[in-house]
C-alpha cells in the first residue's frame, strides 16, 4: 500500500477526479474505491468523497453489489464522443469505405452500451436493396453478431449472471432465447474468434462480426458486415473473415494512436 501522505503532495487536487476515472476505465470491470486507491494512495476519506461526487454527477454508477462502481452514462458518452471525433472518424471511414468496396456489402462499427450494441459508424452498400440500421441504432446483445461478439468477452461468471437476468425478446423464428442455447452459441463465438447472426435478428439478413481490441487486449468495439440473404449466404460472409480481421486490426491501431 502506498504512503497515504505522498500522493496528497504529488497529485494536484484538480487531477484527482480524472485519475479516478482513468483507473475505472483501465479496470474494465466494476471496482471498489479501495481497489482504485491501491494505485492512487489517497486518504481513504478523500477517495470515497471523489467516488461519491462522480456518482452524484453521473460519471460513475454503483454496481449491483452496492460496493463497486463502473462507468456511468456521462463517462460512457465521453468515450463515444472521443471515438466519434472528426480526426479519428475520417481515418475510420476510410477503412470502412475500402472494406465495403471490397466486400460489396454494408460494414458497421458498434460499441457496447448497457442495453445493447450501438452503431457508431457505417458505410452502406451501393446495392439498391439494403437493410436500414442507421448510426445511433441500438440492437440486442443476444441475437446480433456484434452483440454475441461482445458477450463472448465477458467473464464466465458475468455471462451467466447476464443470461439469468436478461430479457431475450424473440425477433425471428431463429432467435435463441433460452439461456443454455445462447450460452452454447457464445462459447462457439469465443472459440471461433468471430460471431454470426443467421437471420436471428431480422428475417432475410445475415451478419458476421469480429472484435476491435484496445491496448489491453479487451474488446473496444466490433466490426461487422451484414447483407440480405437474397444476395449473400452465411458461408459467403465467412469467406470475408480475413478482410474483416485485417480491417479490425487497422482500426484498433488507429484508435490507439
Amino acid at each position: 500500500m502506498a504512503d497515504a501522505s505522498a500522493p496528497e503532495k504529488t497529485i494536484p487536487t484538480n487531477l484527482r477526479l480524472l485519475m479516478v476515472l482513468e483507473e475505472i476505465a483501465a479496470a474494465g470491470v466494476p471496482v471498489t474505491p479501495t481497489a482504485v486507491n491501491e494505485s492512487l494512495g489517497l486518504p481513504k476519506a478523500t477517495v470515497h468523497r471523489l467516488f461519491h461526487r462522480l456518482e452524484q454527477e453521473g460519471f460513475l454508477q454503483r454496481d449491483i453489489d452496492g460496493r463497486s462502481y463502473s462507468a456511468g452514462l456521462r463517462l460512457r458518452k465521453i468515450s463515444i464522443n472521443v471515438l466519434s471525433s472528426s480526426r479519428v472518424r475520417t481515418v475510420r471511414l476510410a477503412v470502412l469505405n475500402a472494406l465495403t468496396a471490397d466486400i460489396g456489402e454494408t460494414c458497421n462499427i458498434a460499441t457496447p452500451e448497457r442495453d445493447g450494441m450501438v452503431y457508431l459508424d457505417r458505410v452502406e452498400t451501393k446495392w439498391p436493396l439494403r437493410i436500414q440500421l442507421p448510426i445511433g441504432t441500438t440492437v440486442p446483445f443476444h441475437c446480433t453478431a456484434s452483440g454475441k461478439m461482445y458477450l463472448s468477452t465477458l467473464a464466465p461468471r458475468m455471462l451467466s449472471k447476464y443470461l439469468a437476468a436478461a430479457i431475450m425478446d424473440v425477433h425471428t423464428a431463429r432467435t435463441l432465447t433460452r439461456p443454455e442455447d445462447i450460452h452454447r452459441e457464445i462459447e462457439t463465438t469465443r472459440n471461433n474468434g468471430y460471431a454470426t447472426d443467421d437471420e436471428e435478428f431480422m428475417d432475410g439478413m445475415v451478419a458476421i462480426a469480429v472484435p476491435i481490441m484496445d491496448d489491453l487486449g479487451r474488446l473496444m468495439s466490433t466490426l461487422s458486415v451484414h447483407a440480405p440473404t437474397q444476395r449473400i449466404s452465411m458461408d459467403d460472409l465467412k469467406g470475408h473473415l480475413g478482410r474483416l480481421m485485417k480491417a479490425a486490426s487497422d482500426l484498433s491501431e488507429m484508435a490507439l494512436r
